[in-house]
């Protein structure tokens, strides 16, 4: 464990940290501004750093000279990069000076003569913090952090707002983002209640509160119990039966109240049964009771205060909660009581950290942070801990302590697609491991079985560098240590996923300077596609229309199953090529996509595409030029980031030009702009419709897009495999994946083959949301 300290080993830290801090205050040497959010036990500091990292780009060769090794396509080259990440980490109050010393010690130049600071304890420690770091505190109002914070992870996260429920699988019900999160009620339950109604950007006003809040529960508690430590309330309140003090209806009327609706286990009087029981109360049953009590009033004040407002979300924050599941559980109880079920209580997954990433946000204007979309990084970020009183208690001192949030800022802004049929119910993912628990078990198997090839492949995709397999070791661990916490916590990081699996691991790879272990092997599988690609098209030209349609889907569902390194290309390859199965496929509406065929051209097709190599070249560019052939414009979506053996927007642009060389029907369609390469401003092997690259939903507007491909396993069944889109689509994959296939009631190597045209709303019925 590093001391945080060159001078002084400091043993207080280690006690309570499992991690050294130069684990926890990551590219401190690169910070470039501070903010720091001092609650009554819990600091909360944010900063903003450059990070370097490693980017595999791709560029064509000058091909106006003879370069000797012309038999390459293009040349891959790993450039360094920086780009800007926030970090933020929650620490108790107790480690305040060795935080700020070790800050102090690994500061290097930081520009920022200024730390912004709110919450309470900014006043009490601001000396401290001036003194140690040499910077002036500069405070901020409370309030307005909390709002600016909680806009900006509401519109950042995407599986930020979570519903409690104690009794379902999966006690956490992630929410997707609203792409509209304004009006809501903010109710943050500090020592007090403060109820805010948040109506845009800047605009919020508090419209109420109440002095019974958090602190009447700690200081009532104490009074009560002896109990001087709130965690341990909490526990006391977790193990206690509130009916044997509170008087119930029942105790009262013997029964229900009938006439005025009112059922016989509802709680008729808090503590009622202590002014005429002639006993003594456990600790437990009165902290119980207590936090039914408090729950209740503040459930009903929200209540009130949205219904009055005609508001129907409502977050809930603040020290009180700290993602305790009693205090969640009880408030999500009344709130469903008093409201029955018309206003939901939200939480947040990151709602500590609300008033220093509001705070940091006030000081970084003038570099507008809201201009940019950012991401959570997985790699560096520990997940929504669950502090449940329940815990091993040694368990909870370790991550009660210490947790962590990066984000990093995106190259571009992301937006919907403006297809969605209804952006505010779409829901990337096809199924949610965290409710899915035999699925659950079959992919962290499955991802941590993978781990041994991809730490091979990264090795290799480096081999000049002699480091790589030390860096590819710890990618190895921190990656594994990853799917542990998921094994026991599925709900860390949101909505456990197939897509946030993948994502995890590329964040992991990046983190440790593998930007694209597949690059190698992307170049030789394009390579050698390109060979075939004139013999794949005159073969084609020979069939007549009907079964040149069919060749056509043929091809790129052939083209989706070359994924891992095409092991042999066939001579003959469009016509021996992989034995796709014998209709009618698992999903198969081919005979309706020939029908429309017969009909006028699309205006303009969306193509998401997938694997590099055959898939792209001999499968995909067929299809494409048959578009383009009858008179359709195409839009190519790609990666803008390397994932897998995905092919790349850099490398499309490359592979386009030198078939545009071979094929005057693909020269034609660039020279007149009627084929276009756009990046989706995604680097993940799935995909997520909700944040997709602006430029890309510009280009799909101006041409008035009517039809949207999307091929693949990570695109189509993992991902969009139900999303409901306002034009016309097409979903093409080959499942891979056997335990995949039998959930899908088909067998290994099964066709999906799904075109969809949106049911036409009538005045009377609205569209029925059920996967055809």
């Amino acid at each position: 464990h590093a001391a945080s300290n060159h001078r002084r080993p400091c043993h207080t830290m280690d006690k309570s940290i499992t991690l050294p801090p130069d684990e926890i205050f990551r590219n401190l040497e690169n910070a470039k501004r501070f903010a720091i959010d001092i609650g009554g036990s819990l600091t909360k500091l944010a900063y903003y750093s450059t990070v370097q990292h490693k980017v595999a780009k791709v560029r064509s060769f000058d091909h106006t000279t003879k370069v000797i090794n012309h038999d390459k396509l293009y040349e891959i080259s790993v450039q360094e990069e920086v780009t800007a990440r926030l970090h933020f980490i929650k620490f108790e109050n107790a480690y305040i000076e060795t935080c700020l010393d070790f800050i102090k010690d690994h500061l290097v130049n930081t520009e920022t003569k200024v730390i912004k600071a709110t919450g309470g304890g900014a006043h009490k420690f601001k000396e401290l913090i001036e003194r140690k770091l040499g910077l002036k505190v500069d405070k901020e109002d409370e309030m307005t952090c909390l709002i600016k914070g909680c806009n900006f992870v509401l519109r950042n996260i995407p599986h930020e707002a979570f519903v409690y429920a104690k009794h379902a699988d999966s006690e956490f019900r992630f929410q997707t983002t609203h792409p509209d999160i304004f009006p809501y009620l903010l109710v943050n339950i500090g020592s007090g209640v403060s109820i805010v109604k948040v109506e845009s950007e800047d605009k919020f006003e508090r419209i109420g509160g109440s002095s019974i809040g958090g602190g009447t529960f700690w200081g009532l508690g104490a009074l009560l119990t002896k109990t001087k430590r709130f965690d341990e309330l909490l526990q006391l309140a977790s193990k206690g039966q509130h009916t044997s003090v509170d008087m119930l209806v029942k105790d009262i009327y013997g029964g229900s109240y009938g006439s005025l609706g009112l059922t016989g286990d509802l709680i008729a009087s808090s503590f009622g049964k202590s002014a005429t029981a002639d006993k003594e109360f456990s600790k437990e049953d009165m902290a119980k009771s207590l936090l039914h009590m408090i729950s209740n009033d503040i459930g009903q004040l929200a209540c009130l205060y949205a219904k009055l407002h005609d508001l129907s979300r409502v977050y809930f924050g603040g020290f009180f909660i700290r993602g305790h599941p009693v205090t969640m559980h009880t408030i999500t109880y009344s709130i469903n009581f008093f409201t029955k079920g018309e206003v939901q209580a939200l939480f947040l997954r990151h709602e500590g950290y609300l008033g220093a990433i509001g705070a940091f946000l006030k000081g970084a204007e003038e570099d507008n942070p809201n201009q940019y979309s950012w991401g959570e990084n997985y790699a560096g970020s520990s997940g929504l801990m669950s502090v449940s009183p329940d815990m091993n208690p040694m368990q909870r001192a370790r991550s009660g302590t210490f947790d962590m949030l990066e984000m990093d800022r995106l190259e571009r802004q992301l937006v919907n697609l403006p297809l969605l049929q209804d952006p505010s119910s779409y829901i990337p993912d096809t199924v949610d491991l965290t409710e899915d628990a035999l699925a659950r078990e079959y992919w962290l198997y499955c991802f941590e079985d993978a781990l041994d090839g991809v730490v091979k492949r990264a090795v290799a995709s480096q081999p000049d560098m002699p480091e790589a397999a030390e860096r590819a070791e710890k990618f190895r661990h921190k990656y594994r240590h990853k799917l542990e916490t998921l094994r026991h916590q599925p709900f860390a990081y949101g909505s456990l996923t197939v897509r946030s699996l993948l994502d995890t691991r590329e964040h992991c790879l990046n983190e440790f300077n593998f930007p694209d272990p597949y690059s190698k092997i992307k170049q030789r599988e394009n390579d050698i596609a390109l060979k075939y690609y004139q013999k794949a098209v005159k073969s084609l030209e020979q069939l007549n229309w009907e079964e040149k349609q069919f060749a056509l889907v043929r091809g790129v569902l052939a083209g989706n199953v070359f994924d891992w390194g095409a092991k042999a290309v066939s001579e003959d390859f469009i016509c021996v090529y992989f034995p796709i199965s014998e209709r009618p496929w698992l999903i198969d509406s081919y005979d309706e996509w020939l029908e429309r065929l017969k009909g006028p051209p699309h205006k303009c097709a969306l193509f998401f595409v997938d694997n590099s190599g055959i898939d792209i070249i001999l499968g995909v560019m067929p299809f494409v030029r048959e578009l383009l052939c009858r008179g359709t414009e195409v839009v190519l979506a790609s990666n803008s980031g390397p994932a897998l053996n995905d092919v790349t927007n850099g490398e499309l642009q490359i592979l386009t030009e030198r078939i545009a060389a071979m094929d005057p029907v693909i020269q034609a369609g660039l020279s007149e702009d009627r084929l276009t390469l756009v990046q989706s401003g995604s680097s993940s092997p799935c995909l997520d419709l909700s944040r997709l690259d602006k430029v890309l939903a510009m280009v799909v507007r101006e041409r008035q897009t009517d039809l949207v491909v999307i091929e693949g396993m990570g695109r189509a069944i993992h991902t969009n495999y139900y999303a409901m889109l306002s034009c016309e689509s097409l979903k093409m994959a080959v499942i891979k994946n056997s335990w995949l296939a039998d959930r899908l009631g088909g067998k290994l190597f099964s066709v999906v083959f799904k075109y969809e045209v949106p049911a036409v709303k009538t005045s009377q019925d609205s569209v029925a949301l059920t996967p055809s």
